[in-house]
């Protein structure tokens, strides 16, 4: 299981819950043809779907159809339940940058069955995560560049102040449902340009001041 060092606690802590929030860039919700949503969209990764930088995507066997999506990172480092929206971020430790990977087959066909849509999502290395930067080097969170590179081309650009719901309603929302514990992450939502990744792909990920995270793909024999 994976750990994180959270800057302010000064120690290393087991990554808990992966929690991702959907459609939070109205552009994505537009090229998926849905609806942007009245209220943070929450679904979960398992832990076991985090890889670090430097690591490997696998494909699949069961999927002909995995989508990459650039997201920024919270990591939770003071936990609580029912947290108040004017304290929220003082209960995010870091930042980082990270990849929501999508089976978009396995999840059009649940979606389409109204079954639930967790194996499309959480397959092991469906999260890769990025170095953590401290939160008090990253002034304005919702001021930065958010880039995917694969194979040295740009396929996703956009803005974190496009976020349909912003940082401190993403944690206070969270909390409302889940208790937040140190070491918890928020994946919060990806800009348009989501496309298909395939065997031997090389994904590089930047968000502006960030160290990037990159990855290689390759098939699952």
């Amino acid at each position: 299981m994976m750990e994180v060092s959270l800057p302010s606690h000064g120690n290393e802590v087991k990554v808990g819950k992966v929690l991702c929030i959907g459609r939070n860039y109205a552009n994505h919700a537009a090229e998926m043809h849905n609806a942007v949503p009245e209220k943070p969209l929450v679904f979960l990764k398992p832990s076991t779907a985090l890889v670090g930088n430097g690591g490997t995507v696998l494909l699949p066997a069961e999927s002909q159809c995995v989508h990459h999506e650039i997201e920024l990172v919270v990591v939770i480092g003071g936990g609580g339940r029912h947290i108040a929206l004017d304290e929220a971020i003082e209960h995010v430790d870091a930042y980082a940058v990270g990849l929501d990977i999508t089976a978009r087959d396995l999840q059009t066909e649940a979606k389409n069955h109204g079954h639930p849509w967790s194996i499309s999502k959480g397959y092991d290395t469906f999260a890769p995560l990025g170095p953590l930067v401290d939160k008090r080097k990253v002034p304005d969170p919702h001021g930065l560049d958010i880039e995917l590179m694969v194979n040295g081309e740009r396929r996703q650009f956009g803005h974190t102040a496009d976020m349909l719901f912003g940082i401190p309603r993403l944690v206070s929302y969270c909390s409302s449902i889940f208790t937040l514990l140190p070491g918890d992450l928020i994946y919060t939502g990806t800009p348009e340009g989501v496309g298909q990744i395939e065997n031997g792909d090389n994904l590089e990920a930047h968000i502006t001041g960030f160290p990037s995270l990159r990855v290689k793909v390759r098939r699952e024999a």
